[in-house]
């Protein structure tokens, strides 16, 4: 029996990858581009890529819907940061900014920012609003996805 894999997209140019389930530690590297597949780091989510992250990747997407101008978004930027090195590479984290993607944003219902909503194949897990240090968002991410 083969072992199962899952499509995990690629951080740089959001092409689709099969990664060995077992392997996905190693990290590996895009068939397309050969940009690393896991960089322990939050991926800048637009309408060019949001699609391959949050629907057609097997791994759960935890977004944080921020704006430049927000005083809390700026503090919590960098704990969202060190959670995306404690997550990955089972969940990709990835930043929308809701100025440059309102769209992504109204399609989501966000009303405040900073706000993370997990997701698994574009459905919303949980969603929660408010700066968070790094250890409160993997705890809460997850208790989610354990749940």
């Amino acid at each position: 029996m083969a072992a199962e894999s899952l499509l995990v997209a690629c951080p740089a140019c959001a092409s689709l990858n099969r990664v060995p389930a077992g392997k996905l530690g190693s990290g590996g590297r895009c068939g397309r581009c050969g940009a690393a597949l896991f960089e322990g780091r939050p991926v800048e989510l637009d309408a060019r890529n949001f699609e391959a992250h949050a629907v057609w990747s097997d791994l759960s997407l935890l977004v944080d819907f921020w704006a430049g101008w927000c005083g809390p978004c700026r503090q919590m930027a960098p704990a969202f940061g060190a959670a995306a090195a404690m997550l990955e590479p089972h969940v990709r984290l990835g930043k929308v900014d809701t100025e440059a993607e309102p769209g992504i944003a109204g399609r989501y219902g966000i009303r405040s920012i900073p706000t993370l909503v997990l997701l698994r194949k574009g459905r919303e897990l949980s969603r929660q609003s408010g700066v968070l240090p790094a250890g409160k968002i993997v705890e809460w991410a997850r208790r989610v996805l354990e749940g």
